[in-house]
């Protein structure tokens, strides 16, 4: 079992990430992923373009953190985290969650997990770009649900 993390500034390219993880794997029966993207939208309106900054170190070290949290749980062979930061725009994959396990319960769980959690407890910001100025994004409410939801299910 194994973890990989990348936060780098280079695009994602989630195509040659799961080819990897499918040659270095065959004996898995399932590959789940996640590709999360920038939207050109956002409650408030449209959005141009988005900065993402994070703390070298502390966000990798927070990253792995969650994946063993996952690996522990699930028993995956892998998970991979890769996490864009620098200026993106609308259509840009920002994070590439992929989850390698015997079978496919486990891995949609894992995936499921780590992305839920990446979302609340890695350092992250974002500011939007939007016709009327830039603004700091803040947490959404669904994120905190998500993430509840996992807590809850460990305490029930």
């Amino acid at each position: 079992m194994s973890i990989s993390i990348s936060v780098q500034s280079a695009p994602v390219d989630p195509d040659a990430e799961l080819a990897r993880l499918r040659e270095a794997y065959p004996r898995v029966g399932a590959l789940v992923s996640f590709l999360g993207l920038m939207r050109d939208l956002s409650e408030d309106g449209p959005v141009e373009s988005m900065r993402l900054e994070h703390y070298p170190g502390m966000t990798e070290r927070a990253l792995e953190a969650i994946c063993a949290q996952a690996l522990d749980r699930w028993h995956p062979e892998v998970i991979r985290v890769v996490h864009r930061v620098g200026e993106l725009h609308p259509s840009d994959p920002i994070v590439l969650v992929a989850v390698a396990s015997r079978h496919r319960g486990e891995a949609f769980r894992a995936c499921e997990f780590v992305i839920d959690y990446l979302k609340t407890r890695a350092p992250f910001w974002k500011k939007e770009r939007t016709p009327s100025g830039e603004r700091w994004v803040e947490r959404r409410a669904s994120d905190e649900s998500a993430e509840r939801r996992w807590r809850e299910a460990d305490e029930g």
